[in-house]
């Protein structure tokens, strides 16, 4: 992963079970699943217990493969309790549950009765068509009207009802589409969330954090609320703005919660994002450039950026005419959306980061937050990136405010699309999680008879075409103009997507030369069929 040797070695750790202290050893690969595991062996209790390790001052220590070793005359306290031996009776009940829907979609058959009702809706457009097309404008009243509109009527009903079959056959899968439109009770701040517990964090694991090699998927949701909280205290934020640790706690969880559990737009792509921008930080030194209150706004609006995202982009809330594309008038209706959460959080006191700054200076975070979440819109791309790429052309002014909103604007929408960015290893597993969201909204568009984009559609788009255009057209062009205000982001990101984009051509190469095999083939066949 290229974070140092320590990484690279076998790592143990002693362990007090009840006074008997005994030792692990693993490797720096595994995963934190894999460490617990472990744990549950050497305690003699069922992989299903749960396992705490606390040190000497008892504070409790991340489980994961960074943890600090520590030595036999001062081991880890072991607490183990039991209450999660249901989860096994749960995995064998999750899997009679399937077995079951994969039972009642055949008995119900749900794919014939979907083909039956394309059939029929097929049937009708073309009966409209025909009527439209032989009977004039002016003549088209009495009975005739009244059979075309009964027919687009049936038309509408039998995609609703297609819909809420799909649906209802995906709650039962535990698969169910996200609402499209936004859910106003989840906008409001939880009262009294639990703590999550506070892990000691090794001097590796917070250099590693700095980099842009980090592996986000090790990490348990409390982990990252731990990594977060980290974040900003390291940046000097916390006493910059005078905040309250329980209140941005507070504040961490609150976001979490209002993120959904879609495929892509997650709570871990936020904290991935966040991730990246807390390493951007570091590695172009913005601490030596612009002030405490910048780097605030950089690192909150990344926290921010994406909250209670419905899985379905501004194109689908546009052409479906959601509530959120009504109530934005169709102006980046998903944007508007994660500021108005964001700010709804904060309007809570009990989650309120900022609450004891100055009210000027607060009227200034939050136009700052604004703008960079609204930033993130890809259909602002282009207009950002052309000015920003003038200015650093003509010389890039640090004491200009507005070339140092339009470098915090490239900067969130570097970090909010880096993922390629990253090793391989962590970056393709978000290319399977964004093509999946990419697929539940394409399918969502042909029921109901919406445009959907090519490289949305499960029929036509693969990982290689989705990733080289991209990167080559967007990722590059933008990481270098960045790099050439930022000398010291060649080598440790914009190489790293050159590599990426050389893999992905490798693949697509390899995928074409396969199809044209596969279309020789069927010529030759069809040829030999026509001679017989």
């Amino acid at each position: 992963m290229g974070i140092g040797a320590s990484y690279s070695k076998a790592r143990a750790i002693h362990l007090d079970l009840d006074g008997r202290i005994e030792k692990i050893i693993f490797s720096s690969h595994c995963g934190s699943r894999d460490i617990h595991d472990l744990l549950t062996s050497v305690a003699g209790v069922s992989r299903w217990a749960n396992i705490s390790l606390k040190d000497q001052q008892g504070a409790l220590v991340s489980i994961a493969p960074t943890m600090p070793t520590n030595t036999a005359r001062e081991p880890y306290k072991v607490i183990v309790s039991q209450n999660r031996q249901g989860e096994a009776h749960d995995e064998v009940l999750h899997g009679v549950l399937t077995h079951v829907s994969e039972q009642m979609t055949k008995a119900f058959r749900i794919n014939e009765m979907k083909d039956e009702m394309l059939n029929r809706l097929n049937v009708m457009q073309q009966r409209i068509e025909s009527t439209e097309a032989v009977v004039p404008e002016q003549q088209l009243e009495g009975m005739k009207a009244i059979e075309i509109e009964k027919c687009k009527m049936e038309i509408r009903a039998i995609k609703d009802e297609l819909l809420a079959a799909k649906s209802r056959h995906a709650n039962f899968c535990k698969c169910t589409i996200p609402a499209a439109q936004g859910n106003d009770t989840r906008i409001v701040a939880k009262r009294d969330v639990p703590k999550y517990p506070k892990y000691t964090l090794s001097r590796e694991t917070k250099e590693y954090l700095k980099k842009p090699t980090f592996d986000i998927w090790h990490w348990e949701s409390n982990e990252m609320l731990c990594l977060l909280e980290h974040m900003y205290h390291e940046l000097g934020l916390v006493n910059e703005f005078h905040m309250n640790p329980i209140v941005l706690r507070r504040f961490l969880l609150c976001v979490q919660e209002n993120y959904r559990n879609n495929p892509f737009h997650n709570f871990r792509h936020c904290f991935c994002v966040t991730q990246m921008m807390y390493g951007m930080i570091y590695l172009c030194d913005l601490q030596s450039k612009v002030c405490l209150s910048d780097l605030g706004i950089l690192l909150t609006a990344a926290v921010c950026h994406d909250l209670d995202h419905p899985g379905f982009n501004n194109t689908y809330q546009i052409n479906a005419r959601t509530d959120l594309a009504i109530r934005y008038n169709d102006i980046s209706p998903l944007e508007n959306h994660h500021c108005a959460v964001a700010f709804k959080i904060i309007s809570n006191p009990e989650c309120n980061i900022f609450r004891n700054v100055p009210e000027e200076q607060f009227k200034d975070i939050r136009q700052g937050i604004i703008m960079l979440i609204m930033a993130t819109d890809m259909a602002r791309h282009s207009e950002i990136l052309d000015q920003f790429k003038a200015q650093v052309e003509s010389g890039f002014d640090f004491s200009n405010q507005e070339h140092l909103n339009y470098l915090r604007m490239v900067l969130i929408k570097c970090c909010d699309i880096s993922n390629e960015v990253r090793p391989s290893d962590v970056s393709e597993p978000w290319v399977d999680c964004l093509l999946e969201e990419y697929f539940m909204q394409s399918d969502r568009e042909k029921i109901e008879g919406l445009p959907v984009a090519s490289f949305m559609d499960r029929d036509k788009v693969t990982k290689p075409t989705a990733q080289v255009g991209f990167i080559k057209f967007v990722l590059i062009p933008m990481f270098e103009v960045v790099a050439k205000l930022f000398t010291q982001l060649n080598d440790s990101v914009v190489e790293p997507l050159r590599s990426a984009l050389y893999r992905y051509e490798e693949q697509k190469l390899k995928e074409d030369q396969i199809k044209e095999k596969l279309r020789e083939t069927a010529r030759i066949r069809a040829e030999q069929e026509g001679v017989d």
